[in-house]
């Protein structure tokens, strides 16, 4: 899907969050990510929740589908690693909305659908200085 204005969104600088119930903590505490974007290549740091670390790299097509790889530590020692496709929808307000369709590359191939939401940039540079943070680590 095309950005309203008829171009691809451009990821850089943009701050989403995640609602998906097997990353968030107990206090309803959910992974945010930073993006980044220079051309086609697009990568992001995440955490928060569950997530006490994490990180992604990929390329964007012209139509702003995102394939990525991602890798992150979460709390009680697990590590995982997948593979994305990430679809946008943009919502009235202007934001992004990301449809990703992941696989794990586990024993199981777990895979499934979850959806990250794109916050205001106001929202986004708080977030910043707390999940994000180094000390948030």
């Amino acid at each position: 899907m095309t950005a309203p204005d008829g171009g691809a969104p451009d990821y850089n600088n943009r701050f989403f969050v995640s609602s998906a119930a097997e990353t968030a903590g107990p206090d309803h505490e959910v992974p945010v990510g930073h993006y980044h974007q220079a051309g086609p290549m697009v990568w992001a740091e995440f955490r928060g929740g569950k997530v006490l670390i994490g990180r992604l790299v990929g390329t964007c097509d012209p139509d702003g589908t995102l394939h990525l790889a991602y890798c992150q530590a979460l709390d009680g020692g697990t590590v995982v690693a997948g593979e994305c496709t990430s679809t946008p929808e943009y919502l009235p307000d202007g934001r992004i909305r990301l449809r990703e369709e992941w696989r794990r590359l586990d024993a199981a191939g777990s895979s499934g659908v979850s959806y990250i939401e794109e916050v205001t940039a106001a929202q986004g540079a708080v977030l910043a200085e707390t999940a994000l943070s180094p000390e948030g680590a």
